[in-house]
C-alpha cells in the first residue's frame, strides 16, 4: 500500500516539475523575441517591420550589431521574419539571434545568415536551418536592416541564458559562396 502512494506521489511530483519552466524556455514568436533582444519598439506581423521602421529608425542595407534583418514574406515565411544580427563575420556572413525558425517557438543564437544577392546588397538570404544542418534549401528576399537606436541591442536579454536547439551547431564561418550564388541567381525573384 505504501509503495503504491510512493509511487503515485512521485509521478505527481514529476508532472508538477514538468510544469515549472523557466521564463526563458517560454514560446517566443520571431516578432517579440526581436523586439526584446534589439530594443526597437516596433509591434504587428514581421511583414510590416520594415514599412512601419520608416521614419523612426534608420534603415539601410549594410549589418550591424544589433541590427534587425527583415525579411520579407515568401515561400515558407508567410508572414515574414526579423532576426538580430549578433555578429558580423564578414561583408556577406552575419550571426544571427532569432526565435521561432528552425523550431516553432525555439530560440537560436548566433546561427549563419548569409548574403546571396548578386549585387551583395542583402537583398536574397540563406539561413541556417538545424533540422537540415546547414544554410537550408530557401532563399529569402530581404528588405535589408532596421537599426537600433544608439546601435546596441538590448543588454538585459542578451545576457540572459535562452535555450538553444541542441542540434543547432555553430557553423564554420567561411563558405565558398560561388554556389550560393548560382542558385539565388537561378531563381527568380517572385517566389
Amino acid at each position: 500500500m505504501f509503495g503504491r502512494f510512493a509511487a503515485r506521489f512521485a509521478l505527481v511530483a514529476l508532472c508538477a516539475l514538468g510544469l515549472a519552466a523557466p521564463a526563458e524556455a517560454r514560446f517566443w514568436q520571431c516578432v517579440t523575441f526581436a523586439r526584446e533582444v534589439s530594443g526597437i519598439q516596433i509591434h504587428g506581423d514581421a511583414l510590416t517591420w520594415w514599412g512601419q521602421a520608416a521614419g523612426r529608425y534608420d534603415r539601410g542595407q549594410a549589418p550591424r550589431v544589433g541590427a534587425v534583418l527583415a525579411i520579407a514574406p515568401g515561400g515558407r515565411s508567410r508572414l515574414g521574419h526579423v532576426a538580430m544580427v549578433s555578429r558580423v563575420v564578414n561583408d556577406r556572413q552575419v550571426l544571427l539571434t532569432h526565435a521561432n525558425w528552425s523550431r516553432r517557438g525555439g530560440v537560436e543564437r548566433d546561427v549563419l545568415a548569409v548574403d546571396v544577392s548578386p549585387a551583395g546588397d542583402w537583398s536574397q538570404v540563406r539561413v541556417w536551418y538545424a533540422p537540415s544542418g546547414g544554410l537550408g534549401t530557401s532563399t529569402y528576399r530581404a528588405h535589408g536592416f532596421i537599426y537600433a537606436r544608439g546601435g546596441a541591442a538590448a543588454p538585459s536579454m542578451l545576457d540572459r541564458p535562452a535555450p538553444v536547439l541542441a542540434s543547432a551547431q555553430r557553423p564554420a564561418f567561411t563558405i565558398d559562396l560561388s554556389a550560393e550564388r548560382a542558385v539565388a541567381d537561378a531563381e527568380t525573384p517572385n517566389r
